[in-house]
């Protein structure tokens, strides 16, 4: 893992596996000042070493608790505590924080650091809202416990908005499609390996045991979105097409590569292949339907079977593949979903903030987070081979991977914006549906993206 994690970072990769209760906007946004609050260019750490004053005072954390669970968070959030006593901690935690505490940030009184995620969250229109601080100088100096540059450090780099960066990329996550293989073994399914075989397998699934193989959740169709047509994107159109799609580049919607990854959905939809309740599921019942066999694929981010863990039959065994859209012959595409942290514009106590982000970035913290979540902590580095604690799922998933002939790797410049993802995940659950046609989807996805362009 080590090995093939170290390639990752010469490539550019970012293999996601983290995505707390994933992607679930599941989905996503994220400062500042020059740094008359870094000291001189040291770091908040070093300054605040032992509790001596210099780091002090209330220091508010807002963090999401979805399909990774809490225990890593307050097993870090103990630990700076100890080192520094002089500051009193204020959680703000829970499946449902992001819109507890949505008033707090509308008015311009936000905790101090914030970790992006679940329903509700959106990285982009954070910054586009100017919730979060610019990190871009302060980033240039911070030095980690481990004592490696920070900005050296990541297996993905920070989103970037115009060149600046206003938050740090935590977790590393990627989408792809489960399936039980278990079940795949007994019955001799083929495990697909682009768009054409998957719709073969998903016929002779639902031939066979008279069930509509594909579910998602319709509460959030950012699942779709992000799980199964942004890799269809990446693989039709590359990095070029992902940067116009999550702009909002007008025409975009209407291109040929587009329109023919539209197609497939429709193929599915008309096939009967995608289950027709969907559009009433929330993202655990859709994943406990998966798990009973009512469906064979589900698309989500790795927090799914550490999500699930307490309801997961005796005889299933995760399988994981990135999301097989792409036409025969091509490698599957993989699109890294990160997870950031980020220190709020209007943040209090910007210094314990900042001392914070970078008490976290370590390979013990690293490590722990694999241990305690079954994914990755979007630091280079950190060696799991050995760890007995780490699934097998995750080892095998990360060498397909990083496995170059199996799979492509593509990029954003920074997530979508949640006032472009709404809309068009509302067209798209039409379309998956069977409401609307391709031609009305594609209609609907330019009009969200004019309104976006502010026209």
């Amino acid at each position: 893992m080590k090995r093939s994690l170290t390639a990752a970072c010469s490539t550019g990769l970012v293999i996601g596996l983290l995505a707390a209760c994933g992607g679930e906007e599941d989905n996503n946004g994220n400062g500042a000042e020059a740094e008359e609050n870094n000291n001189n260019g040291n770091s908040a750490a070093e300054n605040g070493e032992g509790g001596d004053g210099d780091i002090s005072g209330e220091l508010e954390i807002q963090y999401f608790v979805g399909g990774y669970g809490d225990s890593w968070w307050k097993e870090v959030i103990a630990d700076f505590q100890e080192e520094y006593p002089d500051v009193e901690i204020i959680e703000h935690a829970g499946p449902n924080v992001n819109d507890e505490m949505r008033s707090r940030w509308v008015s311009d009184d936000p905790p101090d650091v914030v970790y992006i995620d679940g329903a509700g969250s959106s990285e982009t229109q954070m910054v586009e809202d100017g919730q979060l601080m610019d990190l871009t100088d302060w980033l240039e100096d911070v030095e980690t416990a481990d004592g490696n540059m920070l900005s050296d450090s990541f297996i993905v780099d920070p989103a970037t908005y115009d060149g600046q960066i206003y938050s740090l990329p935590l977790v590393f996550d990627t989408w792809g499609t489960w399936y039980n293989a278990a079940k795949f073994e007994e019955e001799g399914y083929d495990v697909p390996e682009d768009f054409p075989s998957y719709m073969d397998t998903m016929g002779e699934i639902q031939s066979n045991e008279d069930i509509e193989p594909f579910v998602t959740t319709g509460q959030h169709p950012y699942y779709f979105l992000r799980g199964v047509l942004t890799p269809a994107f990446g693989a039709a159109g590359g990095d070029e097409l992902l940067a116009d799609i999550v702009t909002g580049e007008e025409g975009v919607w209407e291109r040929d590569e587009v329109v023919a990854q539209m197609e497939k959905v429709a193929d599915m939809q008309e096939a009967g292949y995608i289950d027709d309740g969907f559009g009433a599921l929330n993202h655990t019942q859709s994943q406990m339907n998966f798990l009973l066999g009512d469906n064979a694929f589900i698309p989500v981010g790795f927090w799914l079977p550490n999500e699930m863990a307490g309801d997961v039959p005796d005889d299933f065994e995760f399988g994981f593949i990135p999301s097989p859209m792409q036409d025969e012959g091509e490698p599957y595409a993989i699109v890294p979903d990160l997870r950031p942290l980020a220190v709020a514009e209007n943040a209090d106590n910007p210094d314990a903030a900042k001392a914070f982000v970078e008490f976290v970035f370590t390979e013990e913290y690293a490590t722990l987070f694999s241990e305690h979540t079954g994914a990755i902590m979007n630091l280079e580095g950190v060696d799991l081979s050995e760890n007995e604690e780490v699934p097998d799922y995750l080892i095998e998933a990360n060498a397909m991977i990083n496995d170059e002939e199996q799979v492509q790797i593509y990029h954003r410049p920074h997530p979508m914006s949640a006032d472009l993802e709404t809309p068009i995940g509302d067209a798209l659950t039409a379309l998956m549906l069977g409401n609307s046609s391709v031609e009305e989807f594609i209609e609907a996805a330019e009009a969200a993206t004019a309104d976006y362009r502010g026209e």
